[in-house]
């Protein structure tokens, strides 16, 4: 009977996570186009290109993952009957996005000194500053495209995304190089370019995604045909759920963004590989990932349904398709390291330092499926902070400070540790992911088992 119960949910979990697997392959696609496109122009472009985005990317991150408390809300409402509520929470939780983005906007558009502060290149600062200036302009229309789009996974309806993904990928192509290289009236803006054609890939999601919701299969839901103003109780339920998820996403996005930075001060050739090496990371992040959300989605519904037992059943399933996915990774991302460094760029320095990186990608690989996928199976229960309080110590008391000291070397009172340089501060990751991955998983096995905690978990 068990083994029925696990491959009927393998099916139901690959049904929901592939369209999402799809969905962020093709959004982190667009930012790997920008690297590519960058990288083509000029060392100094791409560097730039990644200095802005190791602010921006936390930020925006973090605010999604507040506005992600719509998917467990959503999903056990779904599983509990009681769908007809989600048009008001939904409302509610634009008004976060709609607060939010406007402070971060004015926080990325004035963030200038801390690049001075970090002092990482000088050469590249310009065009970081130019990325920001013209990609901040989209965090509140891609904010609303993730409410919206999570309303939808929430639904179990995934496939939406999908397509309104894949086709902002499509059109970031033209859009960029028009930017990037200029044409039609428009002066080349160099990496720059990125950033604009980021905004308006963004903005055109947002209204698509709109008229999904609004005409599409989910429409009887009525999310936005009426008007509420913001329900601060409400804003302040939502906010304190998705605050430890938008934290958690925040911790880990920025410890790799700090890295970046500290790897900035190593000059423009190091960067340019660590960024290499970064993108392939996100890439294959972008699958378990995916798995974690759909954990979400199955793990909420089924909670909301009260069938615990099938609710743990669902982390473990998709823990194991993560694991599976990950060794997958391992081996297709080691054979050609060498190849995929060269898509990237022509510097055969910036290639050589990035096929070194890359292997790191792959020895972590088992521990950043692990860490996503039981984070993702956490938030379907409510659970968001302890995760969160996992993150802060495995990321910033650990992983951070050993980088800083394997990265740049350590000599205090007769004891001494050797400069590794960009790797040292790779093998701090891969120790701060195994931390996480560890405390996740115990805490999933504690939780799944404990149906009150459960019931008290839900009733947030």
């Amino acid at each position: 009977m068990e083994k029925l119960l696990i491959k009927s949910e393998l099916v139901t979990l690959s049904r929901l996570s592939v369209p999402i697997i799809v969905t962020q392959l093709a959004q982190m696609g667009i930012g790997v186009v920008d690297t590519m496109m960058a990288g083509h122009v000029s060392a100094v472009d791409l560097a730039g290109v990644a200095l802005g985005g190791n602010l921006y990317w936390p930020v925006m991150f973090f605010l999604s993952g507040i506005v992600m408390s719509v998917t467990p809300s959503v999903s056990q409402l779904n599983g509990a009957g009681q769908s007809q509520h989600v048009g008001a929470i939904v409302r509610q939780v634009l008004w976060i996005v709609l607060f939010g983005g406007f402070l971060a906007l004015l926080l990325l558009q004035n963030i200038e000194p801390v690049y001075y502060w970090l002092g990482v290149d000088p050469a590249a600062i310009p065009v970081a500053v130019a990325y920001l200036d013209a990609v901040s302009w989209g965090l509140i229309p891609i904010l609303g495209y993730f409410a919206l789009r999570y309303v939808c996974d929430g639904m179990s309806w995934t496939r939406p995304a999908m397509v309104i993904a894949l086709c902002a990928l499509a059109l970031k192509v033209p859009v960029n190089y028009l930017f990037i290289y200029g044409g039609w009236g428009i002066k080349p803006m160099g990496g720059a370019g990125c950033g604009m054609a980021s905004t308006i890939v963004m903005s055109t999601e947002f209204t698509v995604m709109a008229l999904v919701v609004s005409f599409g299969r989910i429409k009887n839901l009525e999310i936005l045909s009426h008007f509420s103003w913001p329900d601060w109780q409400e804003i302040w339920r939502l906010f304190s759920l998705g605050l430890p998820i938008g934290i958690s996403i925040f911790l880990e996005m920025a410890v790799f963004s700090a890295v970046s930075l500290m790897i900035g001060r190593l000059g423009v050739t190091s960067v340019a590989a660590h960024q290499i090496a970064m993108n392939v990371g996100g890439l294959t992040f972008m699958v378990p990932l995916a798995i974690g959300m759909a954990a979400t989605i199955r793990v909420g519904f089924n909670v909301g349904a009260r069938n615990y037992a099938m609710a743990r059943i669902s982390g473990w399933v998709a823990l194991g398709a993560s694991l599976t996915v990950a060794l997958f990774a391992m081996v297709l991302v080691y054979t050609f390291r060498g190849d995929i460094a060269r898509l990237y760029t022509t510097d055969t320095e910036v290639i050589r330092i990035a096929s070194t990186l890359i292997v790191f990608v792959c020895i972590y690989q088992v521990f950043d499926n692990t860490q996503v996928t039981v984070s993702g199976a956490l938030r379907g229960y409510k659970d968001t902070r302890a995760p969160m309080y996992i993150g802060l110590i495995a990321y910033w008391l650990i992983c951070f400070p050993l980088g800083v000291i394997l990265g740049f070397g350590l000599e205090i009172a007769g004891f001494s540790v050797q400069a590794q340089g960009v790797s040292g501060f790779w093998w701090a990751l891969v120790v701060g992911l195994l931390i996480a991955a560890v405390a996740l998983s115990g805490r999933f096995l504690w939780i799944s088992r404990d149906a009150d905690k459960i019931q008290l978990l839900a009733a947030r």
